[in-house]
């Protein structure tokens, strides 16, 4: 395994929690900017679910989602497989020694020199959802392997993609496929995508029993496919559960595709790193905005509180990603009297409002906000407007989780650093995914960059290294 990131990664004892380093990072070395943590035993923690809940899907983690080296390590060191979606996000992740043959080029609109580094370094599974496409893969990589992707619609998403990607299965796909075969273009699967954040888990069933018509059609055209890709749309953060969905995935693939020759895959993204990153921001100043309540007419104040963090940073999650932040204060204001508040960014510019209205405590300048469920669509797309940078990250793993790792990943001890802090409170838990037990049965890649499997018991403890 090659390890190119260079951070270091900080280790808690068993008695810490994100919230009480948090704390201690605040209230050191005249600390101002904001700043994230990032636990990478969260990270391992998800790996666990997904192994328990959906056993037969293997996991592509997509990486627009968060492209960071320390969560793309940490995931190849679990033997996860990888979605991109551009040659930059390829040769990332082949960067830390992943096989081709791990990664789906999953982006059906691929610029041309983007097809032609595929084929170079070796990436042939891709997806396509138009005629064009296929044209261009037949003159610039004829040996691809191509998914047809169909279109099924969450009626709930965070984010709907079926606007831009994915063919009709009925009046597009057969047609689609016809082409494919005229060209002489391997077809081996079908993929969808039914929405980022998807809050509808009966549609998982829709899209899979559709991919069922469009396998038995290509079994007449003389395809054998043996690839269904089930997308991405698994939630991620605190108080969220895949339960449901994969109770659905399930039950779906006995139902349509019990044959053990189809390989399932999927490409969750949010569901791997939304919870495991907390950002903290300071306040930098308030500005007091006195009025009269319409509706009761009773004189009031209204607090702007401006944070050293906001939507042309890690908070374009609001405008790209339709997420919902809730901000927590970092200390206690016993007996403080609230206000209606916004929250809103460093820039000059008036669409950067983080919060628009919220009931917080009267707070001051130097005190500190926490946004929790922020690792996902966040620091892959912040940038440095106004001069303002983008927040560092904290990288932190319990003891446990750095044996796992350290054995794995053969991180030497100077990649580690011991904090100690407070216990941590019982409101530290989040108890909604409920992990059954270690061991845990999985593979992991090991070799000399050979894509060879070894089964070991995914443990916090007496982990098997690689040889």
């Amino acid at each position: 395994m090659k390890i190119i990131n260079s951070e270091r990664l900080h280790i808690m004892d068993n008695q810490s929690s994100v919230w009480s380093l948090i704390r201690d990072i605040a209230t050191t070395n005249n600390q101002e900017d904001a700043f994230y943590v990032c636990d990478i035993g969260d990270i391992v923690r998800k790996h666990k679910i997904w192994k328990a809940k959906l056993p037969r899907v293997e996991p592509h983690y997509a990486v627009k989602c968060n492209d960071s080296l320390t969560v793309l390590e940490v995931l190849t060191a679990l033997g996860t497989c990888f979605d991109c979606a551009s040659k930059a996000e390829i040769n990332k992740v082949l960067s830390l020694g992943v096989t081709p043959d791990r990664i789906i080029f999953a982006n059906p609109a691929k610029p041309a020199s983007h097809i032609r580094h595929a084929s170079a370094v070796g990436v042939t599974t891709m997806t396509f959802d138009n005629e064009v496409e296929l044209h261009k893969v037949k003159k610039l990589y004829p040996d691809a392997k191509m998914v047809i992707r169909i279109r099924c619609d969450a009626v709930d998403a965070q984010c709907q993609l079926g606007n831009k990607f994915g063919c009709d299965p009925i009046t597009e796909a057969p047609e689609l496929l016809r082409i494919a075969r005229s060209l002489g273009i391997d077809v081996i699967g079908v993929s969808f995508h039914v929405g980022s954040g998807c809050r509808e888990p009966p549609v998982f069933r829709r899209a899979i029993a559709a991919a069922r018509d469009v396998f038995d059609y290509a079994e007449s055209l003389g395809y054998d496919f043996s690839l269904l890709d089930i997308g991405g749309g698994y939630p991620g953060g605190r108080g969220t559960s895949i339960d449901k969905i994969a109770d659905i995935i399930n039950s779906a693939l006995a139902d349509f595709f019990p044959e053990p020759s189809v390989h399932v895959i999927a490409e969750p993204g949010r569901f791997y790193v939304s919870s495991a990153y907390t950002l903290a921001c300071n306040i930098h100043s308030i500005r007091n905005v006195i009025g009269n309540d319409p509706s009761t007419g009773i004189h009031s104040t209204h607090r702007m509180y401006y944070i050293n963090d906001g939507v042309y940073g890690s908070f374009n999650c609001i405008l790209y990603d339709h997420q919902v932040i809730v901000p927590q204060p970092l200390k206690q204001y016993p007996g403080a009297k609230y206000h209606s508040s916004s929250i809103w960014g460093p820039t000059c510019d008036g669409l950067d409002q983080v919060v628009e209205n919220i009931m917080l405590p009267e707070m001051k300048v130097g005190d500190w906000l926490v946004f929790e469920d922020m690792g996902a669509y966040t620091l892959p797309v912040a940038s440095p407007f106004n001069g303002f940078p983008v927040p560092k990250v904290h990288v932190v793993a319990d003891e446990n989780i750095w044996i796992l790792l350290k054995d794995i990943v053969n991180f030497s001890d100077d990649h580690f650093e011991m904090i100690a802090k407070p216990t941590m409170n019982q409101d530290d838990f989040d108890g909604s995914n409920c992990l059954q037990s270690f061991p845990l049965r999985i593979e992991i890649p090991h070799g000399n960059g050979d894509s060879i499997f070894g089964e070991y018991l995914l443990d916090l403890v007496d982990v098997v290294p690689m040889q």
